[in-house]
């Protein structure tokens, strides 16, 4: 008995799952090889020319002190609304831009210049975590459904739920004291005017860039070198997660959680034939999103109501590039993930309400 309950502890379940892939892996080398090229296929034709550049551009754009303009400028907006200073409005424009995990990433930075405290982190991280409109509206509605009107409404769906986790995210960890930036008050003067806030904004980018201090030329080579060890990082966790999904159902553990879907599916009465979306998606978005857009015959509310919880559930693979991400910092991983499950049901339940409004003429 003492064996079994040692075998289970969390610390050891890891080991053995990794034993049962290695076991798999060796069991379905041919699948197992297939998967990697696959996942490696996506990698270098899908996410390394989307990411790469905005990777190298949010490198510079903090060098550059810009980050910090905008902070000035937004921080009325952002405390009131979200309880995050005004420098993560620039991280909640590029992550919803750029799509994930780029927010993720911007996020760390922040921390890391003790410009955001562990609860504003988590608060940005929870609700910047979105896809990228291209992605939304090239390659799920137009590539993946083949209609074009169905982008509206997923989009206010996805995004909509995104802004709604970070209404809720302002409650997480509420009597954790303020980031340093909100903690610092600047003496004030007695005399004189008060700077307008875009002067503000101007003095907070040059100080910014004082500070950084390397040449542009510098500055630039150290952005491609960090977005090409981050691009590497996610390239093995997509070629990761893509030999696991295979190995998994070779070995029929896919259809063993289909089932399982299948019966939550019926007790919300949507179509069982979606079940397959759904378990692609738990691992890999564009898997579920495809998976959603072929299952004719299901109803294109319903289809599109699963696409929107596979897009705001963002996949195992983006929440392993999250992760990873994030362990180079004390943001936890948990609020993360409980935002990603309820933007998911969120993001799922607005397709039904905005779609008499939103949805495609039938």
């Amino acid at each position: 008995m003492h064996v079994v309950r040692f075998l289970l502890r969390p610390s050891i379940i890891p080991a053995w799952s990794t034993v049962l892939l290695v076991l798999l892996m060796i069991g379905f080398p041919a699948e197992a090889l297939a998967a990697s090229i696959r996942g490696l296929s996506i990698w270098w034709e899908v996410l390394f020319p989307a990411l790469f550049p905005f990777f190298v551009i949010s490198e510079l754009l903090l060098g550059l002190g810009i980050v910090h303009f905008f902070g000035k400028i937004l921080d009325p907006f952002m405390r009131p609304l979200f309880r995050i200073p005004g420098i993560g409005g620039f991280v909640v424009t590029m992550g919803y831009a750029s799509g994930y995990p780029v927010g993720s990433r911007l996020t760390a930075q922040l921390w890391e210049q003790k410009l955001i405290s562990r609860a504003e982190g988590e608060r940005l991280v929870a609700f910047t975590t979105t896809s990228d409109p291209i992605f939304l509206i090239g390659a799920v509605s137009v590539g993946f459904f083949h209609n074009a009107a169905l982008a509206p409404v997923l989009a206010a769906a996805h995004y909509g739920g995104g802004l709604i986790i970070g209404l809720l995210m302002r409650f997480h960890d509420r009597h954790e004291a303020p980031s340093e930036q909100r903690a610092r008050k600047e003496p004030s003067k007695p005399t004189g005017r008060r700077k307008s806030r875009l002067a503000e904004a101007i003095h907070a980018m040059h100080t910014a860039r004082l500070m950084d201090g390397r040449a542009f030329g510098v500055l630039l080579q150290d952005a491609v070198q960090a977005a090409l060890r981050l691009m590497i990082v996610v390239g093995g966790l997509v070629v990761v997660f893509s030999v696991i999904m295979e190995l998994l159902r070779q070995a029929g553990g896919i259809e063993v959680l289909a089932q399982g879907v299948r019966a939550i599916l019926s007790l919300i009465h949507v179509p069982s034939a979606l079940s397959d979306a759904v378990v692609n998606g738990i691992f890999e978005v564009t898997l579920g999103a495809r998976s959603a857009g072929g299952a004719t015959g299901s109803g294109l509310i319903h289809q599109a109501a699963i696409a929107a919880f596979v897009l705001s559930w963002g996949g195992l693979s983006v929440h392993a590039q999250i992760a990873s991400l994030l362990s180079h910092t004390d943001l936890r991983y948990k609020p993360f993930f409980l935002a990603r499950l309820l933007h998911g049901c969120i993001a799922t339940g607005l397709i039904y309400l905005f779609w008499d409004w939103l949805g495609p003429v039938s």
